[in-house]
């Protein structure tokens, strides 16, 4: 019975140290891992963002205000 006993210390202690040994590595390389991941997330994203660019923006805009042509002012103007 005493060795069932060690025995499952012994594994307790080798999960706990590898718990803390893994948590401690991740934190200490957190910046690394998150520029990594950002870097990833980028190339994905760039591969597919030209073709919805060019498709979705539209050629040419109007006005500012709407149904003002560019010459005529807009506003209520001075009354005279």
């Amino acid at each position: 019975m005493q060795k069932i006993v060690n025995i499952v210390a012994v594994a307790s202690g080798v999960v706990s140290i590898a718990v803390v040994s893994s948590g401690l590595y991740v934190y200490l390389q957190r910046d690394q891992l998150i520029n990594n991941v950002k870097s990833q997330v980028m190339e994905a994203v760039s591969g597919s963002l030209p073709g919805l660019v060019d498709t979705k923006m539209p050629s040419a805009t109007g006005g500012v205000v709407p149904g003002v042509s560019a010459g005529k002012a807009a506003g209520l103007g001075i009354p005279r």
